[in-house]
Order: structure tokens, then sequence, then C-alpha cells
């Protein structure tokens, strides 16, 4: 997939450079997106669980917690979230109806190239017992 504004994000999640300060600040920026997308209106309501599972990565790995994952695979993960939170990309947010769409596009295909990690990953979020 080449995309200009995917590539930005990229080079910016290779900038985070395993800061857990500024992976902490950047999924706190995503949380608050979260909340204010409305997403009864969303036609890929699948992107909300893949932003989740996305978010839960990155803070684990930010945190030590979990670092079974090959850094290009958060640099990928970080940048889909970078361009989620992006409102001036391919398809700028504000655009009624369609402003979302590429985001969720971009977090589908990173999702999908990176599955074997995500499976990895939920398989240890469970075996973890709950606090």
């Amino acid at each position: 997939m080449k995309n200009v504004f995917f590539d930005r994000a990229l080079n910016s999640a290779a900038h985070l450079s395993g800061n857990k300060g500024r992976i902490t600040l950047l999924l706190g920026r995503l949380g608050k997106k979260m909340t204010n997308v409305n997403w009864s209106k969303v036609s890929v309501a699948a992107a909300k669980e893949k932003l989740s599972v996305f978010s839960r990565l990155a803070s684990a790995y930010a945190s030590g917690k979990y670092r079974e994952v090959p850094w290009k695979t958060v640099m990928t993960i970080l940048a889909a979230i970078i361009y989620f939170l992006n409102p001036l990309d391919l398809v700028p947010d504000f655009i009624p109806l369609m402003g979302l769409t590429d985001d969720f596009g971009v977090l589908i295909w990173v999702y999908n190239s990176v599955q074997g990690e995500i499976n990895k990953f939920l398989e240890w979020e469970k075996s973890i017992p709950a606090t």
C-alpha cells in the first residue's frame, strides 16, 4: 500500500523510539478521539476493536510488560494510530461520512498485516490473571 500520509505516520512512529512517555501521550490522544467518534455512524464497526487491541498492545509494550513483538510491528501499529489521529490525511476527517473511511482502511490493512503478532499478544493477554 502506497500512501504518503501513512509514510509520514510511519516516520513519526519511528521517532517515538520506544519512548514510554511519548507512546503513553499518543495513547491518551487515541483514547480521547475514540471517545469523540460517533461509532453508531461508522460503517466499519470492527475498527473500534482493532484500535483497542492496538492501544493495549502498545501500552503493554511501552510499559515493558509485553516485549515478545518485533519493533517493526510496534512501529507499524503506532503509525496506524498516528494516521487515525491525524485529521488531515488522504481523506480529511472533517468530510462528512467519508472522513474516517481511509483511517479505517489503514487500520484494517495494518491489523491484517500484523495478524500473527496480534494473535500472539491476545493469547498472552488471556494468560494474565485478572487483577
